[in-house]
C-alpha cells in the first residue's frame, strides 16, 4: 500500500476539499490533520488518538479507513501490541504449598497438661448439661406479651413489610450519532459488543446491556443515555474512554482494561 499521510492528502486535494473544512466535518484540530498527511505521528496525543482520527478523516474522504489503521498498525505498532495477555496458571503454586518447604522445624509438641484440661473440660460440660435436665422443672421465662392468663390464645400484632427499591444489576446503553464518530464497546468478560466502527447521523448504534461496559469514541459526536439517564460529554476532538455500571458513569483513562482498540 502507499505511504497514509500521501493518500489522504491527494485524495482531499482530489476531492478539493480544504483544510479548514476537514476540520469543521470531523472535528478533528487542523494541525493533527496536517500532521497526518505529513506521517508526524509524534505530534498527535498518542497512537489511540492516531487510529481513531485516520478512521474518521479516511471515512470522510471516501477511501477505506480499515485498510489505513491496519497499515499504520503494521508500521508503528510491534507484534506486542496486538498479543493477548496470557493467564499465569497458579497450578505450580499450589503444589510447591501443597508439598511443604523443605527445612521447617515441625510443628510444637501439646504440652504434657494439655489432655487433662481437655478431660476437665469435659467434665464440666456434662455437669452442666445434667443441672440443666434435672433443674428444668420450674421455668422462669415470662409468657409472651399479649398472652393473658385463662386465654387459649394468643393476641398477635401484624407486622408490616417494607420494600426497598432494589438497585439494577445492569446498565442499557443506548447512543445517537450527531456527526461522525468512531464507537468501540467491550463488556467486563473483554467481550466486543461494538468492534472499532464509525457511525454518521443517521445509523442505528445498537443498544447494549451488561453488568459493565467499557465504551471508547473517537469524538464527542453522540448522544448517551444510561438506564434512561442523559450522559452528558464534554466536546473533544480527542478519543473519549466512559466506564458505565448501574451505579453510574466514570470517565477513565484510555489506559485502563479491558482496552478497545
Amino acid at each position: 500500500m502507499a505511504e497514509i499521510g500521501p493518500t489522504l492528502r491527494e485524495a482531499r486535494i482530489r476531492a478539493r476539499i480544504d483544510m479548514s473544512e476537514v476540520e469543521s466535518r470531523t472535528k478533528i484540530r487542523a494541525k493533527y490533520l496536517r500532521a497526518i498527511e505529513n506521517e508526524e505521528w509524534d505530534l498527535l496525543p498518542g497512537p489511540v488518538y492516531a487510529k481513531s482520527f485516520l478512521r474518521t478523516y479516511g471515512d470522510y474522504l471516501g477511501l477505506d479507513s480499515r485498510m489505513l489503521v491496519e497499515e499504520f498498525k503494521r508500521r508503528y505498532e510491534g507484534p506486542s501490541d496486538h498479543e493477548p495477555a496470557r493467564p499465569v496458571a497458579p497450578l505450580a503454586r499450589e503444589r510447591e504449598r501443597s508439598r511443604g518447604r523443605p527445612g521447617l522445624p515441625p510443628p510444637p509438641a501439646l504440652p504434657p497438661w494439655a489432655p487433662i484440661a481437655v478431660v476437665l473440660v469435659a467434665v464440666v460440660a456434662v455437669l452442666y448439661v445434667v443441672g440443666v435436665v434435672l433443674g428444668g422443672g420450674k421455668s422462669k421465662t415470662p409468657p409472651p406479651a399479649g398472652l393473658h392468663a385463662g386465654s387459649r390464645h394468643a393476641r398477635t400484632t401484624p407486622t408490616r413489610t417494607t420494600t426497598l427499591p432494589s438497585t439494577p444489576q445492569n446498565v442499557t446503553l443506548h447512543m445517537t450519532p450527531t456527526g461522525p464518530v468512531y464507537v468501540c464497546l467491550v463488556n467486563a468478560h473483554h467481550r466486543f459488543l461494538i468492534f472499532e466502527k464509525t457511525y454518521a447521523p443517521g445509523n442505528t448504534i445498537p443498544a447494549a446491556t451488561g453488568h459493565r461496559l467499557l465504551l471508547t469514541l473517537g469524538n464527542a459526536n453522540v448522544r448517551i443515555t444510561a438506564n434512561g439517564k442523559s450522559v452528558p460529554l464534554t466536546p473533544s476532538a480527542g478519543a473519549i474512554r466512559l466506564s458505565l455500571t448501574p451505579t453510574g458513569v466514570q470517565h477513565i483513562s484510555l489506559s485502563q482494561t479491558p482496552t478497545c482498540p
